[in-house]
């Protein structure tokens, strides 16, 4: 992989500040730099994966709901009542 300059301006104060925070890493600026740079690539990436993955889900969840497989309201909230109460005697069975 070739490399290439890349400058721009910066506080005086900053620099300085910077390269101490730099050196007491055992790094120069210049590493710490290309390392934000990864390090910001890399999130931008994932967080670019993980939105396509979800608008993925979000799709194949209205699919199904489109084409009819749904669950009535009542039924789920009969299963999440089930799981509730068995949640409180485990709950009050722990606490005996």
């Amino acid at each position: 992989m070739s490399e290439v300059t890349f400058t721009f301006r910066v506080d005086e104060v900053l620099k300085a500040e910077f390269s101490a925070v730099a050196k007491s890493r055992d790094r120069n600026a210049a590493q710490l730099l290309r390392d934000f740079m990864r390090d910001l690539v890399r999130q931008q990436q994932e967080a670019a994966e993980h939105d396509a993955w979800f608008r993925r889900q979000v799709q194949i969840g209205l699919d199904s709901a489109n084409a009819g497989n749904l669950i009535p309201s009542a039924e789920v909230e009969a299963r999440f009542a089930a799981k509730r109460a068995a949640t409180r005697r485990r709950l009050e069975a722990s606490a005996e």
